[in-house]
């Protein structure tokens, strides 16, 4: 016989997770600290699994994430009931946090959001991530919706995809004739280069593929964590990077910068994915979001 999940020992459960410890969620609950504790242990010796880390702040093992994210769809479904029902007060915003890359929190994702009905009223949060990474903040169940580069759904969560980001490889003249006088494959090299931050992969995967999958960019690095940063970094001539067409546009014309390699543009797919709920709220944001993405993205 399959055990029903208590939803009060869930709610306990995101309570927990939320707050960081058991204290801060006994008093966000206004319950003690103990009976916190027990429901937590009460949770676990029915599921059959450890569900929580003991650390400072405490951390959701992979079964709790399962729950984790099953206590915000519940909390998200009571609130469009509640709002269906006329229960919610006056003014109160249905909060809608979403994970999305940087370079398109840049150049057209909050075009979309700006295009969403204003009714019901809405409150975006917004967690900037790399698209490689905004799925692993689904699986934790930290937002409902996300811009990621996988096609794989996170369970729970339903997929469409939105098109394609373009990336070029770009200097600013002067920096390409003072470091790029030669083949490229060679003085990538040594050449400084602007990444994202240290988990940013991309301009060392297009030395990559430059050279049979061999190498990487330059260990003269510079760090840049901000879209808009990045980018005027390039233009400025701190070291070559690979930029969104659609910022790098303007500055080629204005001839700020000239592209390293017009034939190796790179494309990244992008997807949106989302909680499998029947939420007229977060439909309205995905069908937003799909159709600026189509004018934005390229597509086919």
């Amino acid at each position: 016989m399959i055990p029903d999940i208590p939803l009060e020992q869930v709610r306990t459960l995101l309570a927990v997770v939320d707050e960081g410890t058991f204290d801060a969620a006994a008093a966000a609950l206004h319950l003690t600290p103990s009976a916190v504790s027990q429901r937590i242990k009460a949770l676990e010796q029915r599921t059959g699994r450890v569900l929580l880390l003991r650390t400072k702040p405490v951390r959701p093992t992979e079964s709790g994430e399962v729950l984790v994210r099953l206590a915000r769809q519940l909390s998200r479904l009571e609130r469009d009931a509640r709002a269906e029902l006329g229960l919610t007060g006056a003014g109160e915003a249905t909060r809608i946090p979403i994970a999305v890359n940087a370079d398109s929190l840049a150049t057209w994702f909050l075009r979309a959001l700006t295009r969403v009905p204003r009714r019901p009223l809405l409150s975006f949060e917004l967690h900037r991530e790399d698209e490689a990474h905004t799925a692993a903040l689904l699986r934790e169940g930290r937002v409902m919706a996300a811009v990621t580069s996988s096609a794989d759904p996170v369970p729970g969560c339903s997929v469409r995809a939105l098109g394609r980001m373009r990336y070029l490889p770009v200097a600013s003249p002067g920096f390409a004739a003072e470091y790029l006088d030669g083949p490229l494959r060679d003085t990538l090299l040594v050449a400084p280069v602007v990444v994202f931050d240290r988990r940013d992969d991309f301009q060392d995967a297009f030395v990559r593929g430059l050279r049979q999958g061999h190498g990487g960019a330059s260990a003269a690095r510079h760090h840049v964590p901000t879209s808009e940063g990045f980018v005027e970094a390039v233009a400025a001539g701190l070291g070559w990077g690979m930029v969104p067409e659609a910022q790098a546009g303007p500055l080629l014309r204005a001839g700020r910068l000239v592209t390293l390699a017009p034939e190796r543009a790179v494309d990244v797919p992008l997807y949106w994915q989302q909680w499998r709920l029947d939420s007229p709220a977060l439909l309205a944001v995905a069908d937003t979001v799909a159709t600026t993405a189509a004018g934005a993205l390229r597509t086919g």
